[in-house]
């Protein structure tokens, strides 16, 4: 038998495995379980901290069998196959919901055939940098397009509250297998860091294309081809360009799926074209970076007690009928460059595995519904055919005003105590933010219903966490990419788009998800039943 137990301990008794198993005994024994020591096996599960009410405290979770060993299968990875018969399925996009749609199809021995925008990681890497050192974007390769999906070097968390989705215990097993530490396994809040996750998304192509798997990268899928033999939509493959060559392609398969990430506008523009209906807004967010030193995030959540890992936190709040939350918490992070298109400045965060940097910061947002979208992008989206396309076109005219305010992609800067008191910030504090920083009146230029409700947000915050607002603290705007204003529909059943059979949506850029786990899930959910239907 087995039963799950939870201890508490203090921080130096973490490693003390006495006290620990003097704890775990008597948590059994509360459950009315008795074992003696040599007949217990106890599994680390999780940890988390606990640091409320002005103390540190360690809370340990263990699954104890007893009587019986752990079976080795718990910590095991899928068995892949060869895909060698004829079966293929095309996958735009190679972020976790497409890398993992990939293992899937590979359990059962389908061909992937996986088709992205963006540059491998050596490439991306060179254009991410010119980013900061030129203030030059490639609208192709960038921190959202390329290998690896948004990911891949804006953090890694892959921290998610959608466990109903599918065994994400078996997405930190598969990233393990390919060289993640085997710590996301047990923390609370699993974390590879942007330094890690390249080489292990490396790994993970170089498997799949061991298995027979195919990559296209620098190559933007421009549309769908629809089987004119079928009596229904039926999509059976994808028009292609090379970016850099610009050769045109196509790619026939038994099924597509497209996990193209939550900035590929041009994919639900190409999706209103044929199928409107497939299309619906949704609620979204968006706001900006605040950026605090480390130091002082730390003090507030550890009560001043020194700590070796950086501090998180979790802030939510209701401001006149809308939430305003943190959102992708970079404990020792820093800010970075994350628009797709050279008129627009977009910033989020992203973290390293040590977690080290001088600073930390969040994205601070204001939920944004289909109703809250100005008449005049609702008209647009009407007169362009799909007037779920709105709050999409209103995003992108936020990220362009916020460029107004910039100078390349150095992004518009306040501090967070000028934001709140109306004021001009006559310099600005250090910062992560490698393109560099332009004072600017955040207070003045961003929408009315976004600023006011940051404003309030930010005094309740400090309510909270005394010394949150901070002279030390800075707003760098926008953060507009925290999802998708539009949803991809699909069957409810058959998971395949509404309208377009035999087309997948998957993860984020389909409204299904968010985040690396969530999105990994959803790939496998999507693949799993295109397995079950390729079968028949």
């Amino acid at each position: 038998m087995t039963a799950e137990v939870l201890i508490t301990v203090n921080p130096n008794d973490e490693k003390n495995e006495s006290i620990i198993n003097e704890k775990i005994h008597n948590a059994l024994e509360k459950k009315n379980v008795r074992a003696g020591k040599e007949e217990i096996y106890p599994v680390f599960v999780k940890k988390s901290i606990d640091a409320r009410h002005g103390k540190i405290k360690i809370q340990l979770r263990y699954n104890v069998f007893i009587g019986e060993k752990p079976s080795s299968e718990q910590n095991s990875v899928p068995v892949w196959k060869s895909a060698v018969g004829d079966k293929s399925v095309v996958i735009v996009g190679s972020g976790p919901a497409g890398l993992y749609a990939a293992f899937r199809l590979l359990e059962d021995g389908i061909k992937p055939i996986i088709v992205d925008r963006g540059s491998v990681t050596s490439r991306r890497k060179i254009d991410i940098a010119d980013i900061s050192r030129k203030g030059l974007l490639n609208a192709n390769s960038n921190y959202c397009f390329g290998e690896g999906g948004a990911g891949t070097f804006s953090d890694g968390k892959l921290y998610t509250r959608s466990n109903k989705r599918g065994d994400i215990s078996k997405v930190y097993r598969i990233f393990v297998e390919f060289g993640a530490p085997e710590q996301i396994l047990t923390d609370a809040h699993p974390h590879i860091g942007t330094d890690k996750l390249p080489g292990i998304i490396n790994r993970m192509r170089e498997k799949i294309i061991s298995l027979g798997g195919e990559f296209y990268f620098d190559t933007l899928c421009t549309g769908l081809i629809i089987d004119e033999n079928s009596t229904e939509k039926r999509v059976s493959g994808i028009y292609a360009e090379n970016v850099q060559t610009h050769e045109k392609m196509e790619f026939h398969s038994d099924a597509v799926i497209l996990a193209t990430g939550h900035s590929a506008i041009d994919i639900y523009k190409m999706i209103a074209s044929i199928a409107p209906d497939a299309l619906e807004a949704k609620t979204f967010a968006v706001g900006v970076r605040v950026e605090h030193p480390r130091a002082l995030i730390d003090s507030i959540q550890f009560h001043g007690r020194v700590m070796p890992q950086a501090a998180e936190y979790r802030l939510t709040t209701q401001v006149d009928g809308r939430g305003v939350y943190s959102f992708c918490m970079c404990p020792g992070g820093n800010v970075v460059p994350c628009a797709t298109s050279p008129d627009q400045i977009v910033v989020n965060g992203m973290s390293s595995s040590g977690r080290n940097s001088i600073w930390s910061n969040s994205a601070i947002v204001v939920e944004r519904r289909p109703e809250d979208i100005p008449q005049e992008f609702v008209e647009q989206a009407k007169k362009d055919g799909c007037p779920m396309l709105a709050g999409l076109y209103w995003r992108t005219w936020l990220e362009q005003e916020t460029f107004r305010h910039a100078q390349m992609q150095k992004a518009p800067a306040q501090r967070l105590v000028d934001f709140i008191n109306h004021k001009d910030s006559v310099d600005l504090p250090r910062s992560s933010y490698t393109p560099g920083l332009v004072p600017s009146r955040l207070d003045e230029w961003l929408p009315k219903e976004i600023s006011d409700r940051l404003r309030k947000g930010f005094l309740d915050f400090d309510r909270n966490m005394r010394g949150f607002v901070s002279d030390e603290a800075l707003l760098i705007a926008s953060e507009t990419r925290t999802s998708t204003p539009v949803r991809i529909l699909r069957d409810k059943n058959t998971l395949q788009c509404v309208g377009l059979a035999a087309l997948y949506p998957a993860g984020e850029g389909s409204g299904y998800s968010g985040g690396i786990g969530s999105s990994a899930m959803d790939g496998e959910k999507v693949a799993s039943a295109i397995c079950s239907l390729l079968r028949n």
